[in-house]
Protein backbone atom coordinates (compact mmCIF):
# COMPACT_ATOMS: atom_id res chain seq x y z
CA UNK A 1 0.00 0.00 0.00
CA UNK A 2 1.36 3.38 -1.01
CA UNK A 3 0.20 6.93 -0.32
CA UNK A 4 -0.29 9.10 -3.39
CA UNK A 5 -1.62 12.65 -3.01
CA UNK A 6 -3.33 11.64 0.25
CA UNK A 7 -5.15 8.63 -1.32
CA UNK A 8 -4.40 4.91 -0.78
CA UNK A 9 -3.32 2.85 -3.80
CA UNK A 10 -4.08 -0.83 -3.13
CA UNK A 11 -2.43 -3.51 -5.22
CA UNK A 12 -4.36 -6.77 -4.75
CA UNK A 13 -2.21 -9.73 -5.84
CA UNK A 14 -3.48 -12.71 -3.86
CA UNK A 15 -6.18 -13.43 -1.33
CA UNK A 16 -3.72 -13.09 1.58
CA UNK A 17 -2.54 -9.74 0.33
CA UNK A 18 -6.23 -8.68 0.07
CA UNK A 19 -6.84 -9.60 3.71
CA UNK A 20 -3.70 -7.86 4.94
CA UNK A 21 -4.49 -4.76 2.95
CA UNK A 22 -8.05 -4.65 4.29
CA UNK A 23 -6.81 -4.82 7.84
CA UNK A 24 -4.24 -2.10 7.32
CA UNK A 25 -6.86 0.11 5.69
CA UNK A 26 -9.29 -0.44 8.55
CA UNK A 27 -6.64 0.37 11.16
CA UNK A 28 -5.61 3.49 9.27
CA UNK A 29 -9.15 4.90 9.09
CA UNK A 30 -10.14 3.99 12.66
CA UNK A 31 -9.75 6.83 15.21
CA UNK A 32 -7.18 6.39 17.97
CA UNK A 33 -8.47 4.87 21.21
CA UNK A 34 -10.18 7.39 23.47
CA UNK A 35 -10.53 10.08 20.81
CA UNK A 36 -13.64 11.27 19.06
CA UNK A 37 -14.47 10.74 15.44
CA UNK A 38 -12.31 12.28 12.79
CA UNK A 39 -13.31 15.60 11.32
CA UNK A 40 -14.23 13.86 8.10
CA UNK A 41 -16.59 11.55 9.98
CA UNK A 42 -18.22 14.54 11.65
CA UNK A 43 -18.88 16.13 8.29
CA UNK A 44 -20.23 12.90 6.85
CA UNK A 45 -22.80 12.48 9.67
CA UNK A 46 -24.59 15.78 10.31
CA UNK A 47 -26.25 16.30 13.67
CA UNK A 48 -29.99 15.76 13.94
CA UNK A 49 -30.25 19.24 15.43
CA UNK A 50 -28.57 20.93 12.45
CA UNK A 51 -30.78 23.51 10.80
CA UNK A 52 -32.19 22.63 7.38
CA UNK A 53 -30.88 24.73 4.47
CA UNK A 54 -33.00 27.82 3.90
CA UNK A 55 -34.42 28.05 0.35
CA UNK A 56 -33.82 31.31 -1.51
CA UNK A 57 -36.50 33.92 -0.97
CA UNK A 58 -39.13 34.14 -3.68
CA UNK A 59 -39.26 37.34 -5.70
CA UNK A 60 -42.30 39.13 -7.03
CA UNK A 61 -40.65 39.93 -10.36
CA UNK A 62 -42.59 38.33 -13.27
CA UNK A 63 -40.86 35.84 -15.53
CA UNK A 64 -39.69 37.20 -18.92
CA UNK A 65 -42.48 35.33 -20.76
CA UNK A 66 -45.14 36.13 -18.18
CA UNK A 67 -47.98 38.21 -19.78
CA UNK A 68 -47.72 40.53 -16.77
CA UNK A 69 -44.21 41.48 -17.91
CA UNK A 70 -45.37 42.54 -21.37
CA UNK A 71 -46.24 46.20 -22.07
CA UNK A 72 -49.95 47.03 -22.15
CA UNK A 73 -51.20 48.30 -25.50
CA UNK A 74 -52.40 51.90 -25.21
CA UNK A 75 -54.25 54.22 -27.57
CA UNK A 76 -51.45 56.58 -28.60
CA UNK A 77 -50.29 58.43 -31.74
CA UNK A 78 -49.48 56.03 -34.56
CA UNK A 79 -51.47 53.11 -33.14
CA UNK A 80 -54.08 51.35 -35.26
CA UNK A 81 -57.22 51.23 -33.12
CA UNK A 82 -60.51 49.41 -33.52
CA UNK A 83 -63.57 50.71 -31.71
CA UNK A 84 -67.23 49.90 -31.24
CA UNK A 85 -69.40 53.01 -30.99
CA UNK A 86 -72.89 54.42 -30.71
CA UNK A 87 -73.66 58.09 -31.47
CA UNK A 88 -76.68 59.83 -29.94
CA UNK A 89 -78.05 63.37 -30.18
CA UNK A 90 -78.97 65.55 -27.22
CA UNK A 91 -82.42 63.91 -27.09
CA UNK A 92 -80.96 60.42 -26.76
CA UNK A 93 -81.87 59.37 -30.29
CA UNK A 94 -79.41 56.96 -31.89
CA UNK A 95 -77.83 58.57 -34.93
CA UNK A 96 -75.41 55.80 -35.82
CA UNK A 97 -73.92 52.62 -34.32
CA UNK A 98 -71.71 49.72 -35.39
CA UNK A 99 -72.59 47.39 -32.53
CA UNK A 100 -73.01 43.86 -33.82
CA UNK A 101 -70.96 44.75 -36.89
CA UNK A 102 -67.25 45.00 -37.71
CA UNK A 103 -65.46 47.56 -35.50
CA UNK A 104 -64.30 50.86 -36.92
CA UNK A 105 -60.55 50.85 -37.59
CA UNK A 106 -58.57 54.08 -37.67
CA UNK A 107 -55.01 55.40 -37.19
CA UNK A 108 -54.78 57.41 -33.98
CA UNK A 109 -53.36 60.90 -34.35
CA UNK A 110 -54.05 61.14 -38.09
CA UNK A 111 -57.25 63.23 -37.73
CA UNK A 112 -59.41 60.43 -39.06
CA UNK A 113 -61.92 61.09 -36.26
CA UNK A 114 -63.42 64.36 -35.05
CA UNK A 115 -61.03 66.02 -32.53
CA UNK A 116 -63.31 65.73 -29.50
CA UNK A 117 -63.63 61.96 -29.92
CA UNK A 118 -60.01 61.26 -30.81
CA UNK A 119 -58.64 63.27 -27.88
CA UNK A 120 -60.91 61.46 -25.42
CA UNK A 121 -59.70 58.04 -26.63
CA UNK A 122 -56.06 58.86 -25.94
CA UNK A 123 -54.58 56.60 -23.24
CA UNK A 124 -57.37 53.99 -23.27
CA UNK A 125 -56.70 50.24 -23.31
CA UNK A 126 -58.36 47.23 -24.92
CA UNK A 127 -61.72 46.57 -23.25
CA UNK A 128 -62.05 50.10 -21.86
CA UNK A 129 -65.37 51.89 -22.34
CA UNK A 130 -66.14 55.58 -22.17
CA UNK A 131 -69.06 57.98 -22.68
CA UNK A 132 -67.88 61.10 -24.49
CA UNK A 133 -69.69 64.39 -25.06
CA UNK A 134 -68.52 66.24 -28.16
CA UNK A 135 -69.54 69.87 -28.73
CA UNK A 136 -69.97 71.21 -32.30
CA UNK A 137 -66.63 73.04 -32.23
CA UNK A 138 -64.88 69.74 -31.42
CA UNK A 139 -67.08 67.75 -33.77
CA UNK A 140 -68.39 68.62 -37.21
CA UNK A 141 -68.31 72.37 -36.68
CA UNK A 142 -71.09 74.96 -36.65
CA UNK A 143 -73.65 75.34 -39.41
CA UNK A 144 -72.33 77.83 -41.99
CA UNK A 145 -75.14 79.61 -43.89
CA UNK A 146 -72.82 80.31 -46.81
CA UNK A 147 -71.91 76.64 -47.21
CA UNK A 148 -74.30 75.95 -50.09
CA UNK A 149 -74.24 75.73 -53.84
CA UNK A 150 -76.77 75.82 -56.66
CA UNK A 151 -76.68 73.21 -59.46
CA UNK A 152 -78.84 72.52 -62.53
CA UNK A 153 -81.89 70.46 -61.67
CA UNK A 154 -80.94 67.88 -64.28
CA UNK A 155 -77.84 66.91 -62.28
CA UNK A 156 -79.96 65.54 -59.44
CA UNK A 157 -81.47 62.03 -59.76
CA UNK A 158 -85.27 62.15 -60.03
CA UNK A 159 -85.76 60.05 -56.88
CA UNK A 160 -83.68 62.58 -54.88
CA UNK A 161 -85.67 65.66 -55.87
CA UNK A 162 -87.02 66.28 -52.38
CA UNK A 163 -85.87 68.53 -49.56
CA UNK A 164 -83.65 66.71 -47.06
CA UNK A 165 -82.49 64.02 -49.50
CA UNK A 166 -78.81 63.18 -49.02
CA UNK A 167 -76.40 62.76 -51.91
CA UNK A 168 -72.72 61.89 -52.26
CA UNK A 169 -70.78 64.67 -53.98
CA UNK A 170 -67.43 63.74 -55.53
CA UNK A 171 -64.61 66.17 -56.27
CA UNK A 172 -60.82 66.28 -56.45
CA UNK A 173 -60.83 66.71 -52.64
CA UNK A 174 -62.73 63.45 -52.15
CA UNK A 175 -66.33 62.61 -51.25
CA UNK A 176 -68.75 64.40 -48.96
CA UNK A 177 -72.41 64.15 -48.02
CA UNK A 178 -74.63 67.01 -49.21
CA UNK A 179 -78.36 67.56 -48.71
CA UNK A 180 -81.05 69.00 -50.87
CA UNK A 181 -81.98 72.31 -49.24
CA UNK A 182 -84.31 73.87 -51.82
CA UNK A 183 -85.82 72.88 -55.18
CA UNK A 184 -86.39 75.62 -57.75
CA UNK A 185 -87.78 75.61 -61.26
CA UNK A 186 -84.51 74.85 -63.03
CA UNK A 187 -81.99 74.50 -60.20
CA UNK A 188 -81.49 72.77 -56.86
CA UNK A 189 -79.80 74.36 -53.83
CA UNK A 190 -77.50 71.96 -51.98
CA UNK A 191 -76.47 72.35 -48.35
CA UNK A 192 -72.73 71.58 -48.05
CA UNK A 193 -72.65 71.50 -44.25
CA UNK A 194 -72.02 68.11 -42.70
CA UNK A 195 -75.32 66.49 -41.62
CA UNK A 196 -74.07 66.54 -38.00
CA UNK A 197 -72.81 70.13 -38.11
CA UNK A 198 -74.08 72.27 -35.24
CA UNK A 199 -75.04 69.23 -33.13
CA UNK A 200 -73.77 68.18 -29.71
CA UNK A 201 -73.00 64.48 -29.98
CA UNK A 202 -72.79 61.75 -27.35
CA UNK A 203 -70.50 58.80 -28.07
CA UNK A 204 -70.52 55.49 -26.21
CA UNK A 205 -67.24 53.83 -27.18
CA UNK A 206 -65.50 50.53 -26.41
CA UNK A 207 -61.90 49.85 -27.49
CA UNK A 208 -61.82 46.48 -29.26
CA UNK A 209 -58.19 46.23 -30.37
CA UNK A 210 -54.94 48.24 -30.40
CA UNK A 211 -51.91 47.65 -32.59
CA UNK A 212 -49.05 49.87 -31.40
CA UNK A 213 -46.69 48.72 -34.15
CA UNK A 214 -45.50 51.75 -36.10
CA UNK A 215 -46.41 51.41 -39.77
CA UNK A 216 -45.40 53.69 -42.63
Amino acid sequence: MKRHNGAFLLVLVTASVLVTTSLVLAQTLAPPSGEGPTPSAERATPSKDAAAPVPPAATDAPAPNDPAALPVATVSPGATVKIEYTIKDDRGNVIDTNRGEAPLSYRHGQRQLVPGLENALNGMHVGDTKSIKVLPEDGYGPVLPEAQTEVPRGMIPADSLQVGAELIARSSAGERVVRVKEIRDSTVVLDLNHPLAGKTLYFDVRVVDIDNAQKP
